[in-house]
């Protein structure tokens, strides 16, 4: 999906796009904050303009994605069955003109065209226990980590948010960075912890098997800490070196891997305030879990502009994984159908239960099997009502009718989606520019692999080298 590259905008011209991106969210805050699962009970469809719906209704998955939300499949050639309404044509140009770009420099994550579900880049042991997701992430955000640790020459990479480990063991035992990991949760550090020794019985053994192998040094695996990182105050065991710090003091650079939520603010607020902080590069995720007030906004700009509120519901949606769907949709697969089962229930929920809105309802599996009617009492059970409620089946026919419709409305809901996210991480650009600090948001990742691919990277000196090995996939 093209998009603007954050890297090439000065302060001034991110500042005009902060202030466009609130006028166009404010424009279509109706779309955003609806719930597809209201589509009949909202009539989310009347909404639009009847142009748009003319534009929209008839339309099959895969013109979806090819038309509306810019995706086409390899080859093919985007072609109008009628004229658009120049007001959706201007959505779908602002669409992608004021939203960062998700593609990398690298067109293919080329480490997987032999196996899929192995890199080709990290040796076995560091894909052991690791999905090939992750397997692309940990290499591409440590590859840059060990290079913006070099330039600043940092003595400690903090990981932050660091679950099972895989980012730290990476950057401690197959990049020879000093590592601290702090995790809540006692129970992932605990599993890191063996994965740790795992590792380290491996490589030893690899040694043996292999003695021309030259270890350079002593290895040091990454130190687990047990904390909570609360986002309001500065965390004093996060900034504690892990030896001691020669006489020029410690130099940390914190990182996290979709840091969930506030978590990725914290990071934000120890680099600002801290001065043994010199470097950061950190990917967020879990928008909707940020604090309101205190995560967004955070610079003083994005907070003086008229518009700039992002409620749940908009924060929600800029989470969704915008190539995926469209990869959906290409597809044309029964699991499209999902939304608007769950939307039709909502309907019989309404009428039994008229209180009772959006409850939520643990997944029924193999939907695409179902008659909607069977999904609905199915559905009706999970959320506490009589599965066997009297249902009109001729009017849930008719929901199921328009099912194309509603995947058009959410179709529709996506592709502005990214606006959100560029607003969110804009703003974390901006605070960080408000106080003189070098910031740049760049893909990481291959938007197939990882939705979430924007890593913001901060130090308190000049950027550029670090940032260059962001445009090409290395080989």
């Amino acid at each position: 999906m093209p998009g603007v590259s954050a890297r090439r905008l000065s302060h001034e011209e991110r500042r005009q796009l902060a202030v466009n991106l609130t006028r166009v969210v404010t424009l279509y805050r109706s779309i955003l904050d609806a719930y597809i699962i209201e589509f009949f009970t909202d009539n989310l469809w009347g909404t639009l303009p009847c142009s748009w719906q003319e534009a929209l209704d008839g339309l099959n998955p895969p013109q979806l994605a090819t038309l509306l939300l810019g995706m086409p499949r390899e080859g093919e050639v985007a072609r109008y069955r009628s004229v658009w309404p120049l007001t959706l044509l201007a959505l779908k140009s602002t669409a992608y003109a004021l939203a960062f770009t998700r593609t990398p420099g690298f067109q293919t994550p080329s480490e997987f065209l032999e196996n899929p579900s192995q890199s080709s880049r990290l040796t076995a042991p560091f894909r052991k226990h690791v999905r090939p997701k992750k397997q692309h992430e940990i290499r591409r955000l440590g590859e840059l980590v060990k290079k913006l640790s070099d330039l600043t020459g940092c003595t400690q990479v903090v990981d932050v948010g660091s679950g099972q480990g895989h980012l730290s063991r990476f950057m401690s035992l197959g990049l020879g960075l000093m590592v601290k990991s702090i995790e809540g949760d006692q129970r992932l550090v605990e599993r890191a912890q063996r994965l740790d020794q795992e590792l380290l019985q491996t490589l030893e053994k690899e040694e043996k098997r292999n003695p021309k192998v030259v270890q350079t040094g002593p290895r040091h695996p990454p130190h687990h800490v047990v904390r909570w990182v609360d986002p309001t105050t500065l965390c004093e065991e996060l900034l504690l070196p892990l030896e001691t710090a020669p006489q020029t003091g410690a130099r940390l650079l914190l990182t996290g891997l979709h840091a969930c939520g506030d978590l990725s603010v914290a990071l934000l607020r120890h680099f600002s305030c801290c001065p043994e902080v010199v470097a950061l590069a950190s990917v967020g995720c879990c928008y909707m879990k940020l604090s309101d007030p205190g995560g967004y906004p955070l610079s003083q700009w994005v907070a003086g502009l008229p518009g700039y509120e992002l409620p749940y519901r908009l924060r929600e949606g800029a989470c969704h994984a915008l190539e995926e769907y469209a990869e959906r949709l290409q597809k044309a697969g029964p699991s499209l159908r999902t939304h608007c089962y769950r939307a039709a229930l909502e309907t019989v929920i309404r009428c039994a239960q008229p209180e009772l809105r959006r409850p939520g309802v643990q997944g029924i599996p193999r939907v695409h099997e179902l008659k909607i009617e069977e999904y609905v009492q199915r559905g009706l059970q999970r959320v506490g009502l009589d599965p066997h409620l009297p249902l009109n089946v001729a009017a849930l026919e008719a929901h199921q009718a328009q099912e194309n419709r509603v995947v058009a409305f959410f179709s529709l809901a996506l592709l502005l989606a990214p606006l959100v996210e560029t607003l969110i991480l804009l703003d974390r650009l901006l605070y960080l520019q408000e106080q003189g600090f070098h910031a740049e948001l760049l893909p990481i990742f291959s938007p197939e692999l990882s939705p979430r691919n924007l890593v913001l990277v901060a130090t308190k000196g000049p950027l550029g080298e670090a940032l260059s090995f962001l445009e090409t996939e290395d080989s």
